[in-house]
């Protein structure tokens, strides 16, 4: 059972620490969008990295539409994968739509986790004004599917480089358009509505285990308005302000998202 759950999504395993990393990626993406911060973690860390089903390398065969009709599909994807693993002590890092993923799985098992780092996380895409802005009209969303159904090539080279931005480095915002048509359309675009129909606003409030907020200073599809709601309501947390822009700063501004990482954890664990 464990070996089909770690083919399942393609589980990787590198350094040599011993507390584990487990690195979550976001929607459109796989786990070698992480290279650019895992190597300076190594030494320290055991880091573990995988692809939700439908993504990357993972089996694409074991793909349930049932299953992965909403945001818990995908977090018993990471509750099997620390269950497969015997992880304990785990720092979860995850990007974008994977910060409510791993929020969910530490509400629903703490006992596997021991800080959460939660990479431009939105717990909600849709305003709900006057009291919470999400970056979009439901009209907008709404566009967006609809484009991706009808135009899929279109719709990814319109939404990576908004996703991206930092346009002086567009051999990222290629890979990520490049990530984007490589995944199946069709699971592609029910993990999209997955995504930003989501609504995981309450859920904060339930989260024991202390958190990471990294926002971005600029960011089209979590401003930092996002950024703020969500450090107000989620305790044991601590937000920091990037330079950084874009949605995927691991990527774009690599180096600052590892001297937060590591001053964060530092404050706990010795890096």
């Amino acid at each position: 059972m464990a070996s089909t759950i770690l083919t399942r999504n393609h589980v990787t395993i590198q350094g040599q620490g011993d507390q584990p990393m487990l690195f979550a990626h976001g929607f459109g993406c796989d786990q070698n969008m992480w290279r650019f911060v895992t190597p300076d973690l190594e030494n320290a860390h055991k880091l573990v990295l995988f692809d939700y089903v439908g993504s990357g390398k993972s089996d694409l065969n074991a793909y349930n539409i049932e299953r992965y009709s909403n945001l818990n599909g995908y977090v018993e994807d990471v509750l099997e994968i620390c269950e497969a693993l015997n992880l304990t002590d785990v720092i979860f890092v995850g990007h974008s739509v994977s910060s409510i993923i791993g929020i969910l799985a530490s509400i629903q098992a703490p006992q596997y986790f021991s800080r959460l780092v939660l990479v431009c996380p939105s717990p909600c895409y849709i305003n709900d004004l006057p009291d919470y802005l999400g970056g979009f009209d439901r009209s907008d969303i709404e566009g967006l599917l609809d484009l991706m159904e009808k135009n899929y090539i279109g719709w990814a080279n319109f939404l990576a480089p908004m996703i991206m931005q930092n346009k002086e480095r567009p051999e990222l915002i290629n890979e990520l358009e490049t990530s984007f048509c490589s995944t199946d359309p069709v699971i592609a675009h029910r993990f999209a509505e997955v995504t930003f129909f989501s609504d995981n606003r309450r859920d904060l409030l339930k989260v024991s285990i202390p958190s990471l907020i990294l926002q971005c200073s600029e960011d089209a599809i979590a401003p930092i308005e996002v950024g703020q709601y969500v450090h107000r309501y989620l305790p044991r947390s601590e937000l920091r302000i990037m330079q950084a822009t874009g949605h995927c700063p691991h990527m774009s501004h690599p180096q600052e998202s590892l001297d937060l990482i590591k001053d964060y954890l530092a404050t706990t664990y010795v890096i």
